[in-house]
């Protein structure tokens, strides 16, 4: 008798333990795709960077009053080049883009050591992004020389006018800057003291570094990661803003609870009207937000893990607005997103992605069909944006030389049973503490690389603020680079 209670009592002992070595057992490795014929984006123009930086300091040195003849010297040079960009149609080699490049670095450092012509140059800006975008309606969007082309006007115009913003006194960066009344007459509305009308793209950045790491990973690093379609309803006037959220899929928010997320920049996008589609019916994009409010309100869709743009069953945030507008003839991301680096691609597998050419966020604002209509962001959010992408690009490196996305191993078993847990709950239609569609694993990942981030971000902070007051100046990209080198130790 002893003996059967002795063996009943260490089975009892041996089962947990024998339920936490089963939890223990890894998942299997997520499989990596091959090495295709992309290659990411590179700059490789560190000297040049050293270049400006340096006129940067003579400029202060210098005063506004010298600098004036300069800085309207520029204006009126680039306003030849945008004479040029609206009278001829140029394809993406023409030596004109190089010479725009530039010159909005070039204006950029003049303006960054004497900011009170700020307003200027965000308007002659706009307006280049505009008339480039314009040019690019002839181009192949997905041919590497039209990519590289935009990209490096648009992101490269927008890192100089940034940096202009982050070496201006904070209360002179306008919080909101309006670029293109684009005509529409689908029901609008009024948010944050933009007009909105039902059918616009919210295009957004997050504040969790799993933004930043959508926004930084795939070929062509840029500042959106999430994408959001608004619905204004024709009777009542209601706002409703579709979107999928990595913890509950696709949802529907008010205007309140959409900016009641953390967002460090906002940048509205509208159809073009001049497009066949829109000539035909101006009320297209009113009935491609219905449809999507639709969807939304009568089926439940989980978040696309996968990022598969061509599989609406399931939905990450891009497809809220490209599902919809393909059902009405209008093929948004007119070029396709590729993440082509060994480093992005290994990490976002380890998070479930398995589709390598897609539509990423950041990637619209390129589109030629789109008008950038306004983007809302504030000096300290820009900042934030800003260390958060350098931790981001450092840790990417990491990544490109085999570090791996790591995760707390023995917490394993318990991540799987809250696994369960959130299993259970997804099956009355409530959200558990995983996500749907994300593993045990995943999860524990994303948990690593928040730590990780966090703590490098910190580490960078101080090595910032030591810049600034060793140097009286904020930063540039740049040397956030070569300071985020310094806070990451693997």
């Amino acid at each position: 008798m002893t003996s059967r209670r002795t063996k009943w009592f260490l089975a009892t002992i041996a089962f947990p333990g024998l339920l936490y070595a089963l939890l223990l057992i890894p998942d299997f490795a997520p499989p990596v795709p091959p090495a295709g014929n992309n290659q990411p984006f590179a700059w490789n123009r560190d000297q040049y960077w050293s270049l400006l930086e340096a006129r940067f300091r003579e400029s202060r040195s210098l005063g506004c009053d010298q600098l004036s003849t300069r800085i309207s010297s520029g204006f009126s040079e680039v306003e030849i080049l945008l004479a040029r960009l609206k009278s001829e149609a140029l394809g993406p080699d023409a030596p004109e883009f190089s010479r725009i490049e530039d010159h909005l670095f070039n204006r950029g450092v003049l303006l960054a050591a004497c900011p009170k012509r700020l307003p200027e140059y965000i308007k002659s800006f706009g307006e280049l992004r505009t008339a480039v975008k314009n040019q690019s309606r002839h181009w192949d969007m997905n041919s590497k020389e039209a990519r590289d082309a935009l990209y490096r006007i648009l992101y490269g115009g927008r890192t100089a006018l940034e940096e202009v913003m982050l070496q201006s006194p904070p209360e002179g960066v306008p919080e909101v800057v309006r670029e293109n009344d684009e005509p529409a007459v689908t029901p609008s509305t009024v948010i944050l003291g933009v007009t909105i009308h039902s059918g616009d793209i919210l295009v957004s950045r997050g504040g969790a570094p799993t933004s930043a790491l959508i926004a930084r990973g795939n070929d062509y690093p840029g500042n959106f990661s999430h994408i959001a379609l608004v619905h204004v309803d024709e009777n009542s006037g209601a706002v409703s803003i579709i979107e999928s959220h990595i913890e509950k899929g696709v949802a529907v928010a008010d205007v309140d609870a959409y900016l009641q997320d953390t967002k460090l920049r906002v940048m509205v996008l509208r159809l073009r009207a001049d497009l066949p589609g829109m000539q035909e019916d101006p009320m297209l994009p009113h009935k491609a937000a219905a449809y999507a409010l639709h969807r939304a309100r009568t089926e439940h869709i989980a978040y696309d893990f996968a990022m598969d743009s061509q599989d609406s069953a399931e939905i990450f945030c891009s497809e809220v607005a490209s599902e919809a507008y393909s059902r009405f003839g209008i093929g948004l991301w007119a070029g396709l997103s590729h993440m082509s680096s060994p480093g992005v691609k290994a990490w976002l597998s380890a998070f479930g992605v398995r589709n390598f050419t897609t539509q990423e966020p950041s990637d619209l604002e390129y589109d030629p069909q789109l008008r950038v209509v306004a983007e809302w962001r504030g000096y300290e959010t820009l900042y934030q944006d800003r260390l958060d992408n350098a931790v981001v690009d450092i840790m990417l490196e990491a990544a490109d030389r085999g570090a791996p996305l790591d995760y707390d191993w023995p917490l394993l078993p318990w991540a799987r049973i809250v696994k369960a847990y959130s299993l259970t709950k997804n099956l009355f239609g409530a959200i558990g503490p995983i996500p749907e569609g994300m593993s045990a694993t995943a999860a524990l990942r994303n948990k690593w690389f928040t730590s990780r981030h966090r703590e490098v971000k910190e580490n960078l902070l101080i090595l910032a603020d030591e810049f600034r007051r060793a140097n009286g100046y904020c930063p540039p990209y740049w040397e956030l680079i070569k300071l985020a080198r310094q806070a990451y130790s693997p």
